[in-house]
């Protein structure tokens, strides 16, 4: 399992629901929960490694959700800016300004609905997350400053994406 990198089109795609959940979907979750770890993230959604399908994997102070099919029910007035990068954007590094608590609503990976309220690293990397499934970078998320300054590193990606390096090597 490879991760994509900046400017593939999947990275861009709306994702779609998931309609079952099997062995084979058990499986991809399970590896990318190790693709995830190989990389040192937080985080991982099935567009990262060209699944265009709503699921993603979180792991946060050594405890791993598989989450599919997630939705936000409600988010905090409140919110809290905090520096995000991303496995499909290495070496990239920007605050964004994300609701401090959100309560959603997903199914796990034994087919159950799970309903809680997250706040802190849990909400920051579930709404990141979220927004890949949505075709949204991080990097849509940050101020017009803050893109003049990685433009030149987003450029250098675009380049090396068009010679052919489309997937991370970890």
């Amino acid at each position: 399992m490879k991760i994509v990198l900046y400017e593939h089109p999947t990275l861009r795609t709306k994702s779609e629901n998931v309609e079952k959940i099997d062995d084979e979907l058990k499986k991809t979750l399970d590896e990318m929960v190790e693709t995830m770890r190989k990389a040192n993230g937080v985080g991982l959604a099935a567009n990262q490694v060209n699944i265009p399908k709503r699921f993603f994997v979180l792991e946060v102070e050594n405890i791993v959700k598989k989450i599919i099919n997630p939705e936000i029910l409600e988010k905090s007035v409140e919110t809290v800016e905090y520096e995000e990068g991303c496995l499909s954007i290495p070496g990239v590094y920007k605050k964004v300004s994300r609701p401090s608590e959100i309560k959603v609503k997903y199914l796990n990976e034994n087919s159950e609905e799970v309903i809680e309220n997250l706040s802190e690293m849990w909400a920051r990397a579930f709404q990141h997350e979220l927004d890949h499934l949505d075709g949204v970078l991080f990097i849509d998320r940050i101020s017009v400053l803050n893109k003049r300054l990685i433009l030149k590193k987003l450029e250098l990606m675009k380049k090396e994406f068009a010679k052919g390096k489309k997937y991370r090597e970890d």
